[in-house]
């Protein structure tokens, strides 16, 4: 892991602990990074086996609960008691792990197009993009991937945009190996159990037009939580937090601001 600590604009700002998807880059939060350090102590990282930590080489059943044990380690490093955590799908799905765990750490849970466990449709998805990756190789993967995270509409409107992004994940690629032990990770979790004993308030953030993960996933997660605040936004896809950055930061910051101490 490789972790960025970017200090808040106040000495006694909690924590917010951002969490990427299966990319696992720190950079996947740009749009999110002013918004949040002007009122808060935010967290990036790469994760084990992506961007700056992309030469670890994950283990043959490597689990959700590794994440969420990598995240522990995190706030450990960084004296960090408890933080609200925000993760998107993968990521998401790690603060669940943590927050069943060890509730003390967490004091409040965002999961962005999460799952309590992935459906046939987004195992359909997972399983057309793993044989892109075995039968045509990194570069199709990538090329393949923007189709899955944004909306067609404004994939049209930043094709240039989309040239650059393909180039600068290609030369980030966190390997075959990886890639396969963090989707083997994903679709093995199912949280669906534990899912009555998350006492924390949770944000679940979701786009009703996410050709990855459908949106009554989201809907789902929100009936079985006892202090769930469910948002569908009706555009954004997958990546909502990139394509409608403005109003999922507002969306997040006020759900935070109702729930920290220090703003």
């Amino acid at each position: 892991m490789t972790i960025d600590v970017h200090a808040g604009a106040r000495p006694d700002a909690e924590t917010v602990l951002l969490s990427a998807g299966l990319g696992g880059a720190a950079g996947y939060w740009a749009p999110q990074l002013a918004a949040l350090t002007a009122r808060y102590r935010v967290i990036t990282y790469d994760q084990c086996g992506t961007g700056r930590a992309r030469a670890t080489q994950l283990p043959a059943g490597y689990a959700i609960s590794d994440m969420a044990d990598e995240v522990l380690e995190i706030l450990d490093a960084t004296s960090t008691k408890s933080c609200h955590f925000v993760g998107h799908a993968l990521g998401g799905l790690a603060g669940i792990d943590l927050a069943r765990r060890h509730p003390d750490r967490v004091r409040s849970l965002t999961v962005v197009n999460g799952w309590a466990t992935a459906d046939a449709h987004t195992r359909r998805c997972f399983e057309i993009r793993v044989a892109l990756l075995k039968g045509a190789g990194p570069e199709a993967y990538v090329r393949a991937q923007p189709i899955f995270l944004y909306p067609a509409t404004w994939l049209a409107a930043n094709a240039e945009r989309m040239v650059a992004e393909d180039a600068h994940a290609l030369a980030g690629f966190q390997g075959s190996n990886n890639l396969l032990r963090r989707i083997e990770a994903l679709l093995r979790f199912d949280a669906t159990p534990h899912l009555d004993a998350l006492r924390l308030p949770v944000l679940l953030s979701a786009a009703r037009d996410d050709v990855l993960v459908p949106c009554c996933q989201s809907e789902a997660l929100a009936k079985q939580l006892a202090d769930a605040t469910l948002d569908v936004a009706p555009y954004g896809g997958h990546g909502l937090n990139v394509t409608e950055s403005a109003s999922f930061n507002d969306l997040l910051l006020g759900f935070l601001d109702r729930r920290s101490r220090s703003t």
